[in-house]
């Protein structure tokens, strides 16, 4: 059985004031989570909220992670840093990284491989657009980003990491995959590793939903198979909305 996973994306939100606050409000609602709990603020966030996790169930995140150990890379951090910071999770490849910042499948192996050689989780993310997916190559699409993300790492490595299933045009705009399209498309993703890596490792993965996952829907959606988990977007500025869907 892989145990559900909710991460929560803060992405350019809350200030070290704002944080310490909404974890303060946070660590007593999910304090009986039956699933993995992650928060991933902005790196500013990371010194205000390490100390109100120690001896929580609550892991520390983070939104992207640089590939190299260390050098002239102005504005980057590196996983090594990120991991003297007691980070534990990272994700990669998020939809916004790809679209705003030029990230590309293989500087999503690249991170990837680094978060993993440093001891940190990554959380790929994969996700088609609105017009891939009326155009019908979602399968294809999906199935092109996950093989390029795990290109090279070993199959124990890749067990032990996390994919998120964002369909882009769902990101932020309230719209969301149906449960079965979610579902259906999350089956392929674990297709292709499978096909990759073997059906051991395949049905070691846990593959969370990314698109607009919230308190009214996560039910719902956590009921399907395939489906291990959410990574939050707005619904995590709240500490009561965001128990909700850890609660689910």
């Amino acid at each position: 059985m892989r145990k559900p996973i909710i991460a929560g994306n803060w992405k350019m939100n809350m200030t070290p004031a704002e944080a310490k606050e909404l974890v303060g409000a946070l660590v007593p609602l999910v304090k009986d989570a039956t699933c993995d709990v992650v928060i991933c603020p902005p790196f500013v966030d990371l010194c205000a909220v390490k100390p109100l996790l120690e001896g929580t169930n609550i892991h520390l995140g983070v939104q992207n992670i640089h590939w190299a150990e260390k050098g002239a890379f102005t504005g980057e951090i590196s996983a090594n840093m990120l991991k003297a910071h007691g980070v534990e999770f990272a994700i990669i490849g998020h939809s916004e990284r790809r679209q705003y910042f030029g990230e590309t499948d293989e500087t999503v192996n690249l991170r990837a491989k680094a978060a993993i050689a440093a001891g940190i989780t990554p959380i790929i993310c994969v996700g088609e657009s609105l017009e891939q997916r009326e155009s019908g190559v979602t399968d294809s699409i999906v199935t092109g980003q996950t093989r390029a993300a795990l290109a090279g790492i070993d199959a124990v490595d890749v067990r032990k990491l996390v994919i998120a299933y964002e369909p882009i045009w769902a990101i932020g705009t309230g719209r969301t995959a149906t449960k079965e399209d979610a579902n259906a498309t999350i089956a392929v993703i674990r297709g292709a590793i499978r096909e990759a890596c073997g059906e051991e490792t395949a049905d070691a993965v846990r593959i969370q939903y990314g698109g607009s996952m919230n308190p009214k829907n996560a039910a719902e959606l956590m009921s399907m198979p395939e489906i291990d988990g959410g990574l939050i977007g707005g619904a995590s500025l709240k500490a009561e909305d965001f128990s909700r869907v850890v609660n689910y």
